[in-house]
């Protein structure tokens, strides 16, 4: 962890390049600092996955208006002023990057941040030594 999955109308996918998206907003993770100055999220554990809806009604139906739904969850452990800082970071990363979306339509945006207590939370890939400083 952390995870952040993006949940979208695909009525956006003509305008919104969202593998840049996605590559913007795990940059921005990767940026978020502890009260100590250490990067909060490892790199090898950041994750940000896209997902358009594959039935969606957004307002009065017409189909013009878009939606997208940003859902960071993290482990356990971290302050809350760490939590509201990985949020900000991320609202600050999603609005500049949709701004000009933003200035040709109406879009409503959501982001949320949750902590979980997880039951069972096994990690077991072969991918965070790759990003282990020595």
């Amino acid at each position: 962890m952390p995870h952040l999955v993006i949940l979208y109308t695909p009525n956006l996918e003509a305008e919104v390049e969202m593998d840049a998206l996605c590559r913007t907003l795990a940059d921005a993770m990767l940026t978020v600092k502890d009260e100590q100055g250490a990067q909060v999220f490892p790199t090898g554990g950041t994750r940000v996955l896209a997902y358009p809806a594959a039935h969606f009604a957004v307002a009065d139906g017409s189909g013009d208006h878009g939606f997208c739904w940003f859902n960071l969850r993290m482990g356990r452990g971290r302050s809350e002023a760490v939590q509201q800082a990985a949020g900000q970071a991320l609202a600050d990363a999603a609005k500049a990057f949709l701004a000009p979306l933003l200035h040709k339509r109406r879009v409503g945006l959501t982001l949320q941040v949750d902590v979980g207590a997880e039951v069972f939370d096994a990690k077991f890939g072969n991918l965070h030594p790759l990003f282990v400083k020595p």
